[in-house]
């Protein structure tokens, strides 16, 4: 995707969820390294604004409640990109952020269809279900037998990593917008996804620590709706890409008689 930029917002008034004494989480389960992160987006052009930079009271505002919308929304189409060096996975399908379960169709990314299927996952169990034809899309009924149920790995597994990072990003609860620029969080510039312009903001790394924020991205449009988290991960030199509204949202439902542990 091409960056477009746009004249930078002025800054508005908070709004009021500073109140919020919550600190800040984003992938702190996931082993995510406090390496530094190649820069994601390339803002071209000779005018208009640039980051790195300070957030406004307005972008921390909405970086603060980008995972409390995914909440009130219930739930997130997604495509989420595992990065490999054997080839990557994609993951399509929804998230449901108030259930904490996610369900959709893994496809290879430049490598063989061994890994192909359905998967459905919560933060402590995933379930594969290998498919020889693997649809394009999941159906909308997790198929009633032939699964695999395992521990999801907090680390080591760059698949599992991201399944994490994915269904982590709802909170039923704003961040603490104070925090936020305290912990290394920055405004990086302006983009569109589709159709909607966003701003792109670091968060801060899983750590906390001031100077190595620039692990996590957020592209956030005006309302504070996430329309692109990418992750850095350990292991891999790539980022984890997880896109919003990719595809329509469909409910996801349980597998059929399996009540996996969260």
């Amino acid at each position: 995707m091409r960056s477009k930029r746009t004249q930078q917002r002025r800054p508005r008034r908070g709004t009021g969820l500073r109140r919020w004494l919550r600190p800040w989480w984003v992938v702190a389960v996931l082993g995510v390294a406090g390496a530094t992160v190649a820069t994601f987006l390339v803002i071209g052009g000779d005018s208009g604004p640039a980051g790195p930079r300070a957030l406004t009271s307005d972008e921390a505002n909405r970086l603060a409640i980008t995972r409390f919308r995914n909440y009130q929304a219930g739930g997130r189409a997604v495509t989420i990109t595992v990065p490999n060096a054997a080839g990557g996975l994609v993951i399509k399908g929804s998230i449901d952020y108030r259930g904490k379960l996610a369900y959709g169709v893994v496809h290879g990314a430049g490598r063989d269809t061994s890994s192909d299927g359905l998967i459905e996952w919560t933060a402590a169990t995933v379930l594969v279900h290998p498919m020889a034809n693997t649809p394009a899309e999941a159906p909308a009924s997790p198929p009633g037998s032939d699964w695999v149920s395992r521990p999801l790995q907090t680390s080591g597994s760059a698949l599992d990593t991201s399944l994490a990072i994915a269904l982590g990003l709802g909170s039923d609860r704003p961040d603490n917008a104070q925090l936020l620029p305290q912990n290394g969080a920055t405004w990086i510039g302006q983009d569109q996804m589709g159709g909607h312009p966003v701003d792109v903001m670091t968060g801060p790394s899983a750590n906390g620590k001031p100077g190595t924020a620039d692990t996590v991205r957020y592209w956030i449009g005006s309302d504070g709706t996430m329309y692109r988290v990418q992750v850095k991960v350990a292991s891999e030199p790539q980022p984890v890409v997880i896109d919003f509204d990719t595809q329509t949202y469909v409910p996801v439902l349980p597998v059929p008689g399996v009540t996996p542990p969260r």
